[in-house]
C-alpha cells in the first residue's frame, strides 16, 4: 500500500511536494523517497519506524518532517543533510541520544519537538541550531541542560515540563528573545538571577517544583502569565531571632574596600586591577546592598521582601505575595531595613 502511494507520486514526474503516510503500520521508511527531490512536507506519524533510511539525505528541499509516535532511539545522523528543514517533529519515540553530527546541517530549523522521549542529556552541539525559535522537551528524563542551549539567541519558547531538572544555568540570561518558559514538575529549588534579565519573557510556569524564594528583581519582569502553585514558597510569619554583631575576614574587608573604590572609579585601583585576574574574578561575584548601596562579597544575611504581584500578571489563584530575595551586608543595615524586610532563619 505504501509503495503504491509513492509510485503514484513519482509518476507525477517527481514534483510531489507533500507525502502523508500517517498510521500505516510502516516498519521501514520507503527508499523510493529519493525519487521525490522536490518534496517539502513528509508526514510519517504513528507508525513503527525504528530507523531512518539513508535515502532521506537526498531530500534537501524538505521543510517539514514528522516522525512522531514511532520507535526511533536516537536523533539520526541523516538529519544533518536536510539543510532546508524548518520543522522537525520527533515526539513520542524512544529517543535517548543524538547521533554524532545530527545537528550539523540544521541551520534553518526553527521548531524541534522532542516531547515524550527518554533523553537524560542534550549534546553541546545543540548550540548549532542557530535559527531555532521553539524547543519542546516535555516528558523526558533530563537532569540538566547544557549552557550551550543558552546560546540559541533566537529562541522564543522553551518547554521543559516533566523532567528531572534540579537547576537552571545562570547563562539563561543570554536568551534575550525568550517569551515563554515552562518548567512544570521538575525538582528546581532556586531560579537563577539571570532569569530577571529576560525582558521579553511573558509566560513563566514553574508549578510543582521546590522553590521557596525568587531572585532579586524578579518582580520587575514584564510577565503576562505566571504560575507557581505547588511550590513551598516562604510565607509571611515573622519570628524574633537573636542578632549577632559583624565579624568579617580580612579578605572580606579588603574586597569591600576595593569594590567600593572601583565603584567610585578610583584611577589607581582601576589601572592596578587589570594586572590581577584572580582578584577581578573574585570581586566580580560581589553584590550591592539595597540598604546602604555599598558593595560586599560575603552575604551577612539573606532576607525576604513580600511583594504583591504586579496587577497585569495573570497568576496562580492563591498567590497573594511574591517572596523576593534581598541580600544585605551587615548588622547595621539590618537595623536600618524597612518594616517589610525580614531575615530568613534556616532551621
Amino acid at each position: 500500500m505504501t509503495e503504491r502511494l509513492l509510485i503514484r507520486a513519482i509518476k507525477g514526474h517527481g514534483q510531489t511536494q507533500i507525502v502523508t503516510l500517517n498510521g500505516k503500520k510502516i516498519r521501514k521508511m520507503p527508499s523510493t523517497l529519493e525519487l521525490l527531490p522536490d518534496l517539502k512536507n513528509l508526514c510519517l506519524q504513528n507508525n513503527l519506524i525504528s530507523k531512518v533510511c539513508p535515502e532521506i539525505s537526498t531530500l534537501t528541499q524538505l521543510k517539514i518532517l514528522n516522525l512522531g509516535n514511532n520507535l526511533l532511539e536516537e536523533v539520526p545522523e541523516e538529519m544533518k543533510y536536510l539543510t532546508s528543514l524548518k520543522k522537525l517533529h520527533l515526539f513520542g519515540n524512544k529517543i535517548c541520544r543524538f547521533a554524532s553530527g545530527a545537528c550539523d546541517g540544521l541551520q534553518n530549523l526553527i521548531l524541534l519537538n522532542l516531547n515524550r522521549n527518554q533523553l537524560t542529556w542534550l549534546p553541546q552541539e545543540v548550540s548549532k541550531l542557530k535559527s531555532l525559535t521553539h524547543l519542546s522537551l516535555n516528558c523526558n528524563k533530563l537532569v540538566s541542560i547544557p549552557t550551550e542551549l543558552c546560546l540559541l539567541k533566537n529562541l522564543r519558547e522553551l518547554q521543559l515540563n516533566y523532567n528531572e531538572l534540579s537547576c537552571i544555568p545562570e547563562e539563561i540570561k543570554f536568551l534575550k528573545k525568550l517569551r515563554k518558559f515552562l518548567l512544570v514538575r521538575n525538582y528546581i529549588e532556586v531560579l537563577p538571577e539571570g532569569i530577571c534579565h529576560l525582558k521579553n519573557l511573558r509566560i513563566l510556569d514553574i508549578a510543582g517544583n521546590t522553590i521557596q524564594i525568587f531572585p532579586p528583581g524578579f518582580q520587575n519582569l514584564k510577565l503576562k502569565e505566571f504560575y507557581c502553585e505547588e511550590n513551598p514558597l516562604f510565607v509571611k510569619r515573622p519570628a524574633i531571632a537573636v542578632q549577632q554583631e559583624d565579624i568579617w575576614s580580612l579578605q572580606e574587608i579588603t574586597s569591600r574596600y576595593v569594590m567600593n573604590q572601583l565603584a567610585k572609579k578610583h584611577p589607581f585601583l582601576m589601572c592596578a586591577i587589570e594586572q590581577y585576574p584572580e582578584v577581578r574574578n573574585l570581586i566580580s561575584q560581589g553584590k550591592k546592598c539595597p540598604i546602604c548601596g555599598k558593595y560586599f562579597l560575603s552575604i551577612w544575611l539573606e532576607c525576604v521582601r513580600f511583594i504583591p504581584p504586579p496587577k497585569n500578571w495573570k497568576i496562580s489563584r492563591n498567590l497573594q505575595l511574591v517572596p523576593v530575595q534581598v541580600l544585605i551586608c551587615s548588622y547595621k543595615c539590618l537595623n536600618r531595613r524597612d518594616p517589610n524586610l525580614f531575615g530568613i532563619a534556616h532551621m
